[in-house]
């Protein structure tokens, strides 16, 4: 009996969220009538992001945000005339020193990192521009190449995190452009 009601508490959820409005961000429907898994999407939003140069960015840290944004925006490669300028700049990097000892030295790193980005098209006009946060932590250990390496790799989980997030407001930008163009009663 518990597992028939745990079953359509399941399905009653499923259905409510069905009607939430959740549509995907890179795929748009070619029609308000299709339903999105029929097998032809409307790739715009994809095709519009691998127009996008991702300008070099300074520090070891730039390069790792650099590398990933490369991956998610242009996976085939930078294009060859593009239409859009992505430029990061200003990374700031705070450390916080947690969990103090006795003789007040830390036994952990709070580590900030903050990024501004502007998305530019080819007038140099000025599309997007944000700032991207990733907090996060690695602990001080006494053997000092287990601390380098967690601080090596605290530097590669930040770049990940501010390349999706810059990745997704991007997506979300062009993703709003499209749905204008292609509902242009609702705006």
């Amino acid at each position: 009996m518990f597992c028939n009601i745990r079953n359509i508490a399941l399905l009653v959820c499923l259905g409510v969220l069905s009607g939430c409005g959740f549509e995907p961000l890179y795929v748009e429907k070619k029609s308000a009538n299709d339903w999105y898994y029929d097998g032809e999407f409307d790739t715009g939003i994809r095709e519009e992001m691998a127009n996008i140069k991702v300008e070099l960015i300074q520090d070891r840290i730039g390069q790792l945000v650099r590398n990933d944004l490369l991956d998610k925006l242009t996976p085939k490669g930078q294009p060859k005339s593009p239409k859009y300028y992505l430029s990061v700049t200003k990374i700031n990097k705070q450390e916080i020193d947690q969990a103090l000892r006795n003789d007040i030295t830390a036994t952990r790193k709070k580590v900030i990192y903050k990024v501004s980005y502007v998305l530019k098209n080819a007038e140099k006009e000025t599309l997007i521009n944000g700032n991207s946060v990733a907090y996060l932590g690695y602990d001080i250990l006494v053997d000092p190449y287990s601390t380098t390496f967690a601080q090596k790799k605290n530097e590669k989980n930040a770049a990940k995190i501010i390349a999706n997030d810059i990745s997704l407001r991007i997506g979300a930008y062009f993703h709003s452009l499209q749905t204008k163009r292609g509902n242009p009663d609702e705006y």
